[in-house]
């Protein structure tokens, strides 16, 4: 048996795992959802005909419910989880997910891949195996989250909006690289021209996944709780080893470190904490004295004077998806040129 045929074997067979927590999955979310409307069925059905009829009193102003709140939440992760499957997705195995994947309320978009120089493609990872395994982990993870959080939305799912991963030099990447200073003005940066590319890439996103279901947790209620948990932590691995991989490149490169600095300050910029409001949540992978593997201190996990990690608020996350610089992109822009799908706008603008 070759190598090529046992790393295949062992993928089909993970796969064949994960589907199946996946169907475990959509059947508890099922029997969790039809509880929930036999207990508000239950709730309505005391009608005691003998009882007096009150007098009128004002109604007063409705508050968001624990579901509406869930859906709203679930709907604006479900928006980033669009468009980081659909990068992976691309990057590991050169096409998106699949018209089924994509249907739901509100305008559904295409991605957006423009031609030329930058278009969504397989990276070539023929040089670098490795990192094209992990591409592929990553990507079955994020299309697996995708499922399941269609899954447990059910009739109330968002549609994908239009989601722009192209690296052209109109292209969203390009637009990223250039505010932050990774590439020049007129420069184009290709998140599928190599690894390294595609790591940096990886590297805008997952960061801000991290901090977008921290910051969400709070709202989220019990039913759902466990779940956005696990899909944070799962992010958080994804984060882990972007950022490791990047960190131990850079020690040779320097260019790496710098650009994963650049990256860092302009999404720190964007998010609206730069300017010492909030304070600094956001962190590039260099720690302290990198040259020196004896003393040396890398940055791997960005946290907080307790070594907490940061969290974002929905404003937050759609201000740095937005590329919103001066808040003139406050409902569209960036990697989604149309805004995001939700039922509640306040789940689809950024800081204005």
């Amino acid at each position: 048996m070759t190598k090529e045929v046992s790393v295949l074997e062992i993928i089909e067979k993970t796969t064949a795992r994960r589907n199946a927590r996946r169907a475990f999955m959509k059947t508890a979310v099922g029997g969790a959802a039809a509880v929930g409307g036999l207990s508000l069925l239950a709730a309505c059905g005391d009608n005691n005909d003998s009882a007096q009829t009150p007098a009128p009193t004002p109604t007063p102003t409705p508050t968001p419910t624990a579901v509406s709140t869930d859906v709203a939440v679930l709907n604006f992760a479900l928006n980033l989880e669009y468009l980081e499957a659909q990068f992976y997705s691309y990057a590991a195995f050169g096409t998106g997910l699949t018209a089924a994947q994509l249907t739901g309320s509100g305008t559904q978009g295409a991605v957006i891949t423009g031609s030329g120089a930058g278009f969504p493609r397989a990276v070539d990872f023929s040089g670098d195996p490795l990192i094209g395994q992990y591409a592929r982990e990553i990507a079955y993870d994020e299309i697996a989250h995708v499922n399941f959080l269609r899954a447990a939305l059910g009739t109330s799912v968002v549609a994908q909006p239009a989601i722009d991963i192209s690296g052209t030099s109109t292209g969203a990447f390009t637009a990223a690289a250039r505010a932050a200073g990774v590439v020049a003005a007129d420069g184009l940066f290709d998140p599928y021209a190599s690894p390294t590319n595609f790591l940096l890439g990886a590297y805008i996103f997952e960061d801000i996944g991290v901090t977008a279901y921290k910051g969400a947790s709070p709202v989220i209620s019990s039913m759902y709780l466990d779940a956005a948990a696990g899909i944070l932590a799962a992010e958080a691995y994804h984060a882990g080893l972007v950022r490791t991989i990047l960190y131990n490149r850079g020690i040779t490169n320097a260019d790496i470190i710098t650009a994963t600095t650049k990256i860092s300050d302009a999404r720190d910029l964007l998010d609206g904490t730069s300017g010492g409001t909030n304070g600094d949540d956001d962190q590039g992978i260099a720690g302290s004295n990198i040259g020196n593997l004896a003393t040396g201190i890398s940055n791997i996990v960005p946290t907080d004077a307790n070594g907490i990690a940061y969290s974002r608020t929905t404003q937050q996350v759609h201000n740095i998806a937005y590329l919103n610089v001066n808040g003139s992109n406050r409902t569209r822009g960036g990697f989604f040129p149309n805004g995001t799908n939700n039922p509640n706008p306040a789940f689809t603008v950024g800081l204005g």
